[in-house]
């Protein structure tokens, strides 16, 4: 019995983040062009907080300009959409984020689909998403976690997954569906399942690469696991554990990992796994989008 290969986010995302820096280092030198990040808070939701901060650092520590824009919680939308359109025309911000879940009383989509396609480095502008889905690139901007996912993918079955099955259980626009169009782009045979799926354990067992990515604490058991696939785990859900003391809890993926690991040939665990690559890959957006903006062939990651 060999013990599956646990795939380490952390340490892929700290490779990504060291060309990073020599990226944006080498930009400012050659074309004089400092790499901008805008991140746009709106309301004190402290989980919100927390991911900003973290990117507002990790941007800092990459050696880009980053700004932060805390707006309260009752702001309107005229205001939210003219704070982008500001940050849409400024040249030193190349890339904006604005960081969702928004107030209940702004539309997310709107903002969203109003930040500038090239400044988008969430990935989740139409035009993103569409050149995704026709296999452009080259040119687009690729959403962050399944960026991330991918690159980790990558590292166990190299760039052409020519032959393999690929399992996405998941069909969100943030994750399933980029992360499928990916795998496709790789030549991989692609099923997306979902809730609606029938028999997914079944489905899930045809997989050589699964991927889940529902948000159900520990729903992949290890009889839906083929032996010797490789899991990718995207899952961050937060559950009880009492065995830690009163009202403690722990994180757990969307797959039952001590189960599935003893089955499975590599596996991301939760956390370390998928998360720290999510920071990487914005980062890895924003230094692409300065590169282009500057008439500069962007590094690839």
């Amino acid at each position: 019995m060999t013990l599956a290969t646990v795939i380490d986010g952390k340490k892929a995302a700290a490779s990504v983040i060291e060309a990073v820096k020599a990226a944006a280092a080498g930009l400012e030198q050659e074309a004089g062009a400092k790499t901008g990040l805008a991140v746009v808070i709106v309301g004190d939701d402290p989980a919100s907080h927390a991911y900003v901060s973290s990117k507002s650092k990790m941007a800092k520590e990459c050696g880009f300009k980053s700004v932060q824009h805390t707006l309260p919680a009752e702001t309107t939308q005229g205001e939210l959409a003219k704070l982008v359109q500001s940050l849409n025309d400024d040249p030193s911000i190349h890339g904006i984020l604005v960081q969702l879940p928004l107030p209940k009383h702004l539309d997310s989509d709107d903002i969203i689909q109003s930040i500038r396609p090239e400044k988008d480095v969430d990935g989740l502008h139409v035009v993103n998403a569409g050149k995704l889905a026709t296999g452009d690139l080259e040119t687009g901007l690729i959403s962050c976690t399944p960026a991330g996912a991918m690159l980790l993918v990558r590292s166990i079955h190299g760039e052409d997954l020519s032959s393999l099955n690929a399992v996405v259980i998941g069909r969100s626009n943030l994750f399933g569906k980029p992360m499928a169009q990916l795998l496709l782009n790789a030549n991989a045979t692609v099923t997306t399942a979902h809730s609606r799926t029938k028999d997914l354990a079944s489905v899930a067992r045809g997989a050589d690469i699964l991927v889940a990515a529902v948000g159900r604490p520990e729903m992949v058991k290890a009889d839906w696991v083929k032996p010797g696939a490789t899991v990718i785990d995207v899952g961050i859900n937060r559950i009880a554990a009492p065995e830690r003391g009163e009202g403690k809890s722990r994180l757990v993926g969307d797959v039952a990992y001590g189960e599935a690991s003893d089955v499975a040939a590599a596996i991301t665990p939760v956390p370390g796994g998928v998360g720290p690559m999510t920071i990487a890959m914005l980062m890895a957006n924003t230094v692409i989008a300065a590169h282009r903006a500057a008439g500069r062939k962007p590094p690839r990651f």
